[in-house]
């Protein structure tokens, strides 16, 4: 059996054709990231005004990867989330896990697309003052 040019042509598009709905496919299938719960409002003190809450976080992009560096310097804990956006619409957005900075405390976030990065940002939560009551078998 003898090959042609124009044969194996036809061949490769068609794989590549193939190759490109399969990936499509698996994008639109993949899980959606779950939304996040909205922050908590800062504590409040007696007198009704907000308590100084968040830490203080410092963003440094270096070509794809992402630092943060966060130090605290208030008395509630806060916890602390890195979202980078990637600029290719194939790179894949990431979420940190939370991080929480205590009381004068110091924190580090680190976060990378494969290519560019579009858009790096912070998001602080208060941590639960206490923890929630564990329940026995």
């Amino acid at each position: 059996m003898r090959v042609t040019r124009q044969g194996l042509a036809v061949t490769v598009s068609v794989a590549v054709l193939f190759t490109g709905m399969a990936v499509a496919a698996e994008v639109r299938a993949a899980p959606t990231p779950a939304e996040d719960l909205p922050a908590a409002a800062p504590a409040r003190r007696e007198s009704g005004e907000p308590e100084n809450f968040g830490a203080s976080c410092r963003t440094v992009v270096r070509g794809s990867h992402v630092t943060a560096h966060c130090q605290n310097p208030y008395l509630i804990t806060d916890r602390v989330r890195l979202h980078v956006e990637c600029d290719r619409w194939w790179d894949v957005d990431t979420d940190s896990t939370p991080v929480e900075v205590g009381p004068a405390d110091y924190g580090r976030l680190d976060g990378r697309c494969w290519k560019e990065v579009r858009a790096a940002w912070l998001t602080h939560q208060p941590a639960d003052r206490t923890p929630a009551p564990v329940r026995g078998s």
